[in-house]
């Protein structure tokens, strides 16, 4: 899965509960092997941030490398224990998650290029139109390191299903003549196999 799914990259305005930075000094010629375990606050943290009642695990495997030069590129895996709500039966259920990982980073955009030897301003660059379906464009370096901790939360965000259902839960509609005589909250009543309240 790409960021570019969902509407690529989301702002980090804020900081990620889970955080492991790796300076491009630190990442030997040959690459780096690093295993992230988030900690029971960390996990707490990210169950808050993405409305989950818990999440029980949630580690990645990652292999870093020099990309090609300047940048860093970050492959490997992420896997997690969870739970969560069914949007159906609003029950709570455990499940786990399996996901890629694969991001590159380098130097920001905006540090300036050096200029050329001929006299006259320097001349526009031409507008780029970001293709959906092409790799993202990668993140940028902050202080010369990449916050790799905050790269497996944004992917666990980026694999939840927003609407989870627990396994063999269905929507049975009412019958069309009554449906309209029904309440919502009977409705849920029923399909939770509840018994009616009041006499």
């Amino acid at each position: 899965m790409t960021r570019d799914m969902l509407g690529g990259a989301p702002a980090k305005t804020d900081p990620s509960p889970l955080s492991r930075r790796v300076a491009i000094t630190d990442v030997p010629p040959e690459g780096l092997d690093m295993d992230i375990v988030a900690s029971e606050a960390e996990r707490a943290a990210l169950a808050a941030l993405n409305s989950l009642p818990a999440i029980h695990s949630l580690t990645a495997a990652l292999t870093v490398r020099r990309w090609p030069r300047d940048g860093l590129e970050a492959t490997g895996e992420l896997r997690a224990r969870l739970r969560q709500t069914c949007v159906v039966t609003l029950e709570e259920f455990e499940t786990e998650i399996v996901e890629p990982i694969d991001v590159r980073f380098a130097p920001p955009a905006e540090e300036p290029r050096p200029r050329s030897r001929r006299h006259g301003p320097e001349p526009e660059p031409e507008p780029h139109e970001h293709d959906p379906l092409a790799e993202d464009p990668p993140d940028p370096l902050i202080g010369g390191a990449a916050d790799l901790g905050a790269v497996v939360a944004e992917f666990l965000t980026l694999a939840l299903d927003p609407y989870p259902r627990k396994p063999g839960a269905a929507f049975v509609e009412p019958a069309p003549e009554s449906r309209a005589n029904v309440s919502p909250f009977e409705l849920l009543r029923r399909q939770r196999g509840e018994p009616q309240k009041g006499g």
